[in-house]
């Protein structure tokens, strides 16, 4: 599986920046590991962090849903996760 074809950091910032306020502080950083599973770190600012994950964590897990389901065609594992 080509890497450029999975794109779920650009799914993932698509998704958060409209609900944060520092968009200068998003970071979005996709990695992969030898087994194909993709880990997508989002940091924000600390402003931001409640915001993205929302009340008892509705918003962050939309947020896995929709980049999991992305990946579920190619077969692949992805878990996104917020770094502080």
């Amino acid at each position: 599986m080509p890497e450029s074809t999975l794109d779920i950091a650009g799914l993932v910032r698509t998704l958060v920046e409209p609900i944060i306020e520092h968009e200068e502080d998003l970071d979005v950083v996709q990695s992969e590991n030898e087994d194909g599973d993709i880990l997508v770190e989002v940091r924000v600012n600390d402003e931001d962090t409640g915001k993205v994950i929302g009340r008892q964590g509705r918003v962050i897990k939309a947020v896995r849903t929709l980049a999991r389901a992305s990946a579920t065609r190619d077969n692949v594992h992805v878990d996104v996760e917020i770094v502080e």
